[in-house]
């Protein structure tokens, strides 16, 4: 038996991917899995911040036309580049088991974010991480920055800015996580939607392939992605809109569990800013964990006045 899957040919894009489907070899090893690579147009457009070219879309329609097209079986992505609604026709196979969901800072020069002196340039292509940052440190400039990893971070080497802001994943996968000056505390800086998690994406009608994703399926980081992108679909949410939302499940002292959400939004300049969090009983169905993120959207959205 032969599959093949479709990725973004990116550094961090085939090593998440082949980090995958190695998982998926292990748990069926009599299947042969192929990689098709997909230069998308979010990949093409290096010049612009995402937020002036479309969004989230830019990094996934090729890879779904692939699917579409039945050139491919699967496909992986980093689920927070998947919109809130994926297209009739295709599903979400599998959410593995998530990697660090915090963000990173990168400095050459200085040790944290407190280190940094006043009126430091970091580097970002993301509103919610300048809105983030802007929150704790409003004398930072933030300048945009675009480009893969590795290009980001020779342009934070050769002095372009003082620091630049990465998911933490993006290190660890590249095997980059010692460039890390300080790894960022969610109470400081709030994930985006489904940082650190992958989304494994399959045609709806294709059974066999849905039931051999499932192997790779961690209910839990599932239902904390659910609860977060609850909040992304409730909001319309997209790159032109600054939205940070992190679930997680947690243990209290007598043993019993809840799902803890924590979203803000806030205006793209990083006016209006709203935050809120909801909590609730361990376990929960992937609907519950959707509403969760739906209600606190929705009591974000009334605050607004």
């Amino acid at each position: 038996m032969v599959l093949t899957y479709a990725t973004r040919r990116s550094a961090l894009a085939l090593a998440q991917s082949r980090a995958l489907v190695e998982q998926f070899v292990r748990a069926w090893p009599h299947i042969q899995v192929n990689e098709e690579q997909v230069v998308t147009t979010g990949d093409k457009i290096q010049d612009r911040p995402l937020s002036e070219v479309g969004g989230k879309g830019l990094f996934v329609k090729e890879i779904e036309e692939a699917l579409f097209e039945r050139r491919a079986h699967f496909a992986v992505h980093s689920i927070k580049d998947v919109p809130g609604v994926v297209p009739p026709g295709l599903t979400l196979g599998c959410i593995p088991r998530r990697e660090d969901p915090r963000d990173a800072l990168v400095s050459p020069a200085y040790g944290s974010l407190a280190e940094l002196p006043r009126g430091a340039s970091v580097g970002t292509s993301s509103l919610r991480r300048a809105v983030a940052l802007r929150a704790v440190r409003p004398d930072l400039a933030i300048v945009p920055l675009r480009g893969n990893v590795d290009t980001r971070l020779r342009k934070v080497d050769e002095g372009q800015c003082d620091a630049i802001v990465l998911a933490a994943a993006g290190l660890a996968r590249l095997g980059l996580l010692h460039r890390a000056t300080e790894i960022l505390d969610p109470e400081r800086c709030l994930p985006a939607v489904g940082q650190g998690a992958l989304g494994v994406e399959c045609r709806e009608d294709d059974v066999q392939t849905r039931q051999w994703l499932l192997a790779l399926h961690d209910e839990q980081t599932s239902r904390c992605v659910r609860a977060e992108r609850g909040v992304m679909i409730a909001l319309e949410g997209d790159c032109k809109t600054p939205i940070g939302a992190f679930a997680e499940c947690l243990e209290a002292a007598d043993g019993s569990r809840h799902l803890r959400l924590r979203a803000f939004v806030s205006q793209p300049d990083g006016s209006l800013l709203r935050a809120g969090e909801r909590r609730v009983a361990w376990p929960v169905s992937d609907d519950e964990a959707e509403q969760l993120g739906d209600d606190l959207a929705r009591e974000l959205v009334s605050r607004r006045g």
